[in-house]
């Protein structure tokens, strides 16, 4: 009896203690207006300005209850300024909505985690975009050359890798993976077109390998587009210019229900154009993309969107500069007027996110992709086959399947903070079909000169901490990834039933530093281990090759906000690589070869003198060798980048009117390993002219302003042409695109 009574006097102290501390603090919450997740890392002000506090991972944030009545300051990057009264008794479930307001420099916080995003967020804000192509070059140091008109994947280029399609950047939706491994034309092939523009709210990047959440192709840096969840307006635009180019984008709100916290829209695409080729390019796309989203408590949110695109076209090939110069064909000509391709991918992706405390929560995410492929190119024409020529067929064809679950939790100490992330996941190509062909104008089948199934499965795990200490930010990581490939060569007869397999794993530690000077000054170090994995074409028959190339870097940079219009963010960087790919042109593949080495330095600028004027600049230097040859001279890596640099004013005047003008450069750079033959520079500049009402608008886009010849995708290549004795290796390239005018008229409703 008398336990049982001190257990009851101990109940009540603690029942009573917790409605003291209920007593004694007022809880709250601050969620987005418009998607209605939750808000971290909001600073609201309380006890009449003389006290402060955050915001959790949930949103929520508590004030003493002997400071009410009281007027509360909020503030957040990027939401508006609100001031709230809270008065004990009336509000003791208040949710505080904060509502997005257009990024400005002066809002950018150097020292947020979102600080790259919140740039970039700036740069979409002040100049629109209507391609994957546009919404490539929104991102800061990245630059893209394209071959095929829009057909294929863009070229992509940073940090002194020409990586192809994919290969050394590790590119994302929502996401979602679009590097596609051991792919018909490239490793880590990566094609954004299922992805509609106007569909996507802002753009996560990173550049170096030094994020823990990032796997496979993160050597060079990643990038990931996050779409709208919600719309607030239906749109319909229509577009039409040069070489018969046509698009019609139609977004529509089926769902925005605020009291049920409920968001649903669906937009669909069409694009045309013949190009200015003499052959007509007889380009179509259409895209479908869905999205829906609900929270379904104040602890658990749920999204699902679905997205489709198939494409067709024709293309001129990259033709040989003698073939200009000679007056063989035009300069929108082409030598085998057969090359095209078609190709379709379909996606599936759901993410559910629950908040188990104010400090912890786990968010998950699966998605599956249908994706086929069928590409007819010629690089060398007359070379190996002096009678049909040497077109090849690339047939890709396969599912993935994928999904990660991620864990967080934050602690809070006296004088400092650690968050804590883990995360598990997996993603699985089930590869029915995958081959290269020698055809003949694409209808006859001369030779298979590859033909395999198989699977390759990627297992990945990673672990971090984020600790804020004063002015010092420190983060450890680990992150672990175990592959598993499985190939069957059909053209191999006495191949077991079960083909060949190999396994490999890769470690990728990581350890990164910040130190906030204050709130104009940010010094970083970041340091790391990334990879990218080999096609299973090349891992599996030879084992000796290495299977997960790794990478190893360094940046150290410094964020500067001297006054409240400009940024700049100077960067000097470091990065070793254990297997380089390198373009061969005589069999349009891409092949691993020996070690490299890079340096360079980054320097972003972005200036907003006055509130209707922006201007931004990115300049990139790097400096790019392999580290076995021998002989000095020899070792340049054909096609790096040497300096890059895009760029573009923006001014908003009387009422409506916006003038923007923009500019990319790409300098000249080694096309062969002894630089004796090198690529041309060139420098590109659009303008573009809009009027913008709250229900219409309209623009007019002037590309390539000057008219200049330039070269867009060029290659060093041994090639032969009809009536040629012997094969000459020159310059092959596709000519970039003349001027041209493209308008544009939206409605929204």
């Amino acid at each position: 009896m008398k336990v049982t009574k001190i257990a009851a006097v101990f109940l009540a102290m603690a029942f009573s203690g917790k409605m003291m501390a209920q007593e004694a603090e007022k809880q709250l919450l601050i969620k987005d207006a418009d998607d209605k997740f939750p808000i971290a890392d909001v600073l609201v002000k309380y006890d009449h300005g003389n006290s402060h506090t955050h915001t959790a991972t949930d949103g929520t944030f508590a004030v003493p209850v002997k400071s009410l009545p009281d007027t509360l300051v909020i503030s957040r990057q990027g939401y508006d300024e609100v001031k709230w009264v809270v008065i004990n008794d009336d509000d003791k479930n208040k949710v505080i909505f904060l509502q997005h307001k257009p990024f400005q420099i002066s809002e950018v916080a150097i020292n947020h985690s979102s600080f790259l995003s919140a740039i970039t967020k700036v740069d979409l804000n002040k100049f629109p975009v209507s391609s994957a192509q546009d919404l490539l070059r929104k991102v800061p140091g990245l630059f893209i050359a394209q071959h095929a008109g829009g057909g294929k994947a863009e070229q992509l280029f940073l940090r002194g890798f020409d990586a192809d399609h994919g290969t050394d950047v590790s590119v994302n939706v929502d996401g979602m993976p679009v590097n596609i491994v051991s792919h018909a034309h490239g490793q880590g092939y990566s094609d954004l077109h299922f992805v509609i523009p106007e569909t996507v709210n802002n753009i996560d990047f990173g550049k170096g390998a030094y994020y823990m959440d990032r796997g496979d192709f993160n050597t060079a840096g990643y990038v990931d587009f996050q779409t709208y969840n919600g719309l607030k307006n239906s749109m319909i635009k229509l577009e039409g210019g040069s070489f018969n180019s046509k698009r019609v984008l139609g977004m529509f709100n089926i769902l925005h229900d605020d009291l049920g916290r409920k968001n649903a829209y669906i937009a669909a695409e069409y694009n045309y154009t013949d190009g200015p080729f003499d052959v007509k390019q007889n380009f179509n796309r259409v895209n479908i993309f869905g999205k829906y989203n609900q929270w379904l408590t104040d602890k658990d949110y749920f999204n699902i969107q679905f997205s489709t695109f198939n494409s067709s076209w024709n293309a001129s090939g990259q033709i040989p500069e003698r073939a200009v110069d000679e007056g063989i064909i035009g300069r929108w000509g082409s030598i085998d007027p057969t090359e095209g391709g078609k190709t379709s991918r379909t996606n599936l992706q759901m993410n559910f996110k629950h908040i188990i405390s104010p400090s912890e929560q786990i968010d998950a995410m699966a998605f599956y992709s249908k994706y086929n492929f069928n590409l007819y190119s010629d690089f060398t024409f007359n070379l190996k086959d002096k009678e049909h020529g040497d077109e090849i067929q690339q047939t890709d064809g396969r599912n993935i399947y994928g999904a990660e679950v991620k864990y967080t939790k934050t602690f809070s100490f006296a004088n400092s903070s650690l968050n804590w992330t883990s995360g598990i996941g997996l993603r699985n190509d089930d590869i029915n079909t995958l081959q290269l062909n020698h055809v003949y104008h694409r209808d006859l089948l001369l030779d298979r000169l590859s033909d395999v199934t198989g699977t390759e499965t990627n297992l990945h795990a990673y672990s971090g901490l984020i600790w804020k200490t004063g002015k010092w930010t420190i983060n450890p990581a680990l992150r672990v990834d175990h592959f598993i490939f499985n190939m069957h060569n059909l053209l191999d007869v006495e191949q077991l039933p079960s083909g060949q397999s190999k396994e490999a794993t890769r470690l990728s530690p990581k350890l990164n530093f910040s130190y906030a000077q204050n709130d104009n000054v940010m010094w970083f170090l970041k340091t790391g281990m990334g990879f990218h994995s080999n096609d299973l074409r090349v891992v599996v028959p030879n084992k000796n090759e290495n299977t997960l190339p790794y990478s190893i870097g360094a940046d150290f940079g410094v964020r500067l906000h001297p006054f409240k219009s400009l940024i700049i963010t100077p960067a000097l960087w470091y990065m070793d690589l254990q297997q380089e790919f390198v373009y061969v042109g005589d069999d349009a593949v891409v092949e691993p070869s020996g070690k490299s080495r890079r340096f360079g330095a980054d320097l972003g600028v972005r200036f907003q003198p006055l509130e209707n004027f922006y201007l931004n600049a990115d300049i990139n230097y790097s400096h790019a060798r392999f580290t076995e040859e021998e002989e000095k001279g020899q070792d340049y890596v054909p096609l790096a980048p040497v300096v890059t640099s895009t760029g573009s004013v923006n001014w908003d005047f009387l009422n409506g009117f916006s003038l923007g003008l923009q500019y990319r450069y790409l300098g000249a750079r080694p096309a062969v390993e002894d630089n004796s033959i090198r690529t041309k520079a060139y420098f590109v500049n659009d303008l573009m002219l809009s009027y913008n009402r709250q229900k219409w608008g309209a623009n007019v886009q002037l590309n390539n302003l000057f008219n200049v010849k330039w070269n867009e995708a060029q290659f060093a290549t041994e090639t032969q042409l009809k009536g040629e004795a012997e094969p000459i290796t020159d310059l092959t390239y596709t000519p970039g695109s003349p001027f041209g005018v493209r308008v544009g008229v939206y409605y929204k409703f």
